[in-house]
This record gives structure tokens, sequence and C-alpha cells, in this order.
């Protein structure tokens, strides 16, 4: 019958759509049962930072007057070695802007952080899971709108610094890819999986 083939459709839509949603939130509540010291304390990082490389309006992470602002938070567990940690951030105009026009991409990432804790330094290595979604808008009214959420990956590593036993800074770089390719208005797009890297200096207040 017509109505089961539409609910049928209707799930399968629903299933795709918010699988990036649920594989990313198992992989939070997998990396925070990781084992830590008993000296493992949790984190705040508001983060500030710019996009560069892959599909990024700066090809290197130097040299660019065309810097897309992202900005995010981070909130972990760091021990003496290991810890893990919710990325998010936005960054908005990533694919340019122009009168009638505007874009944005969203992540949101699940990381294991490894690392030794060396006095008040902390250098470490991060890779996770998670989210990208992306967004365009074709006209003010956004009558003609995409998004695209795609499950995707993300490495990269930084170092922490406490300069006070609950405050310190950061300074991360990650790069981030889809496993899927975009589409647009419906119509994939061969081999434009997103990717682009993310340079970033943030505070760190743990407790």
């Amino acid at each position: 019958p017509a109505w089961c083939y539409s609910c049928t459709t209707w799930a399968a839509t629903m299933q795709t759509r918010f699988r990036p949603i649920v594989l990313c939130t198992t992989l939070v509540v997998l990396t925070s049962a990781l084992p830590t010291s008993a000296r493992a304390q949790g984190f705040v990082s508001p983060l500030i930072g710019y996009d560069f490389g892959g599909d990024s309006g700066c090809p290197e992470i130097t040299g660019c007057e065309d810097k897309k602002l992202n900005v995010g938070v981070g909130l972990g567990t760091f021990g003496s070695i290991f810890g893990a940690e919710l990325d998010i951030s936005y960054a908005r105009d990533f694919f340019g802007s122009a009168p009638g026009f505007s874009s944005s991409v969203l992540t949101v990432m699940g990381d294991v952080l490894i690392g030794p804790r060396i006095g008040p330094a902390q250098p470490y290595f991060a890779t996770g899971l998670g989210l990208i979604k992306s967004n365009i808008d074709f006209d003010v009214a956004s009558l003609l709108e995409t998004n695209n959420n795609h499950f995707g990956w993300n490495i990269g590593g930084g170092l922490m610094i406490f300069f006070a036993e609950h405050v310190g800074v950061r300074g991360d770089i990650r790069h981030f890819h889809a496993f899927q390719d975009l589409d647009v208005l419906g119509i994939p797009i061969g081999n434009t999986k997103l990717d682009y890297s993310r340079a970033s200096g943030a505070i760190v207040f743990r407790f």
C-alpha cells in the first residue's frame, strides 16, 4: 500500500539523517569510559581559530588573508596519559559569502586524547569520530537550502600549559574529513568529501 511505502521511505530517511548523531554520541560515551589515573581532571576549553587547507578559503596555515573564523569549545577529562573530549566547533561563511548566499560548517567530535603530563605542560595526540554538518543557503529567503549531515573523522594534536592550578592555555591543530560526498539540492557531487584543517588557541579551565 502507498501509506506503507511512505512510512518505509520516511523511516529510511530518518535513519540516514540521525546515524552520524547516534554514532557520535556512542563514541563520546565510550571514550568517557577510558581508563584514567587518579589524578584525572575535567576541563572546559573555549576555543577560537581559523580553517586552512583542503576546502577552506586558506590554502596554507600562514600567508592567507581570507581566514574564516572558527569558534567552539572542548569538554573533557584528562589524566596523566589518557583522556577523552567532546569537541564542538562552528565556522561561519566557510564556503564564502555574497549577497543572497551564506554557508557554515558545524563539527561535533568525540575524541581520544593521549599524551604525558610533564610538570605544568601536557602535549597530546587527538583523534576521533563524529558529525560534520555543512549548510549552504542560496538566497536570503532560504528557499534553496542544502544541508549535509555526514559522518567524519578528525586527527591532530596540541599542547596544554597550566600557569595556575585550574587555568591554562592551549594550542591545537586538527584535520577534519567527511566519509561522504557533498550533495547540493539533493544531487550528490562526486569526489567532494569535505576536508580541511583547523588551527586554534584556547583558555583551559580544569576542575
